[in-house]
């Protein structure tokens, strides 16, 4: 049940039946464009591979333990504990949990058009979150964050947490500190269902493809493009730079609509969402990565790391599930909760 007494499935089916078609999208990249690091106002009533895109999963297990010396498995992390240290109790004595998040990817992290709450698969996990930390989900402050500033987020304090779709890896782990998996995606080509382009491969030479910064889908263009052009500094006017590198990957959606570019790469979990606001875009070809998502901390709070894996130890039993069900599902397919890795 909601907090007003509605049935979930029923008003998550009325929310996902309120972000159909582009026309939402006009809204919804309009007020990406004015993202800040804010709190964000809400009402106060208010394991293995996935299967479907991502392949079968062996679903949840008690945890397998990593080497620590090495990064073949960055999304390895500290042990659970509900022991408070100094970055728990910090939250406790304030009484809120500060989040960063996104408020426009559709299904993860948006605003929904007919009550301006936040909703979606990880704005549930931050609030069970907060939740086991004070008791109530409504003890918690969202705050959007750009894909490009969620570790500068962390750096600066304003949030203590970022749960928005976040992808660990090596280069990551050195700059914050996360939680074990919660999800599994990977990368992929989203275009016009019309064009040529068949998949992260040969057919992208030459077309212009727009990433977020600071995301994987911008590091594995740098490394390996196909001939894309994925820069470009427009006619030099503040207004036309970056065209195809953006803050947020919802803002490639909108230039791709607007025919400023080819394509986008992005995580395909995302895209899907996008695919389906959008009926005259797809996902080409199949995922060319492995990622799993974490919820970060700060580098060195460990107290507060264990406490979000315990959740998650929690969480992946029952409620993982049924938030996928509601947000993610429809357009994935079946899917289990990636198994936790300790080191």
């Amino acid at each position: 049940m909601t907090h007003d007494g509605e049935p979930v499935a029923r008003r998550a089916a009325r929310r996902l039946r309120g972000w159909g078609g582009v026309a939402a999208m006009g809204a919804a990249c309009a007020l990406t464009a004015s993202l800040t690091l804010l709190p964000l106002a809400r009402d106060a009533a208010d394991a293995g591979t996935p299967a479907g895109p991502f392949g079968p999963g062996p679903g949840v297990a008690t945890g397998l333990q990593v080497k620590a010396d090495t990064c073949a498995h960055p999304e390895a992390s500290l042990r659970p504990s509900t022991e408070d240290g100094p970055s728990v109790a910090a939250i406790k004595q304030r009484g809120k949990l500060i989040v960063g998040v996104d408020q426009s990817s559709y299904r993860w992290g948006f605003r929904d058009p007919e009550t301006g709450t936040l909703e979606g698969f990880d704005i549930t996990l931050a609030r069970a979150i907060a939740k086991d930390l004070l008791g109530s989900e409504d003890a918690v402050v969202f705050r959007a964050v750009p894909t490009n500033q969620r570790i500068a987020a962390l750096d600066s304090g304003k949030v203590d947490l970022v749960v928005r779709t976040m992808t660990i890896n090596c280069k990551r782990i050195e700059q914050v500190a996360f939680s074990t998996a919660y999800f599994q995606a990977g990368q992929q080509v989203l275009a016009p269902k019309t064009s040529p382009i068949t998949g992260y491969d040969a057919s992208l030479k030459g077309r212009r493809v727009c990433t977020a910064e600071g995301s994987t889908a911008h590091d594995a263009l740098e490394e390996k493009s196909f001939g894309a052009v994925i820069r470009d500094e427009g006619d030099g006017t503040p207004a036309d730079r970056n065209l195809l590198t953006v803050p947020n990957q919802l803002d490639c959606l909108a230039r791709l609509q607007m025919g400023e570019v080819d394509a986008v790469v992005t995580d395909n979990a995302l895209a899907a969402g996008q695919a389906a606001q959008d009926p005259a875009v797809e996902l080409k070809g199949t995922p060319f990565t492995k990622e799993y998502y974490g919820v970060a901390a700060k580098l060195g709070n460990d107290d507060l790391v264990r406490r979000v894996n315990k959740v998650l130890e929690d969480y992946r039993k029952g409620r993982w599930q049924e938030a996928y069900g509601i947000w993610l599902e429809a357009g994935l397919g079946k899917a289990e909760p990636p198994e936790p890795l300790y080191r």
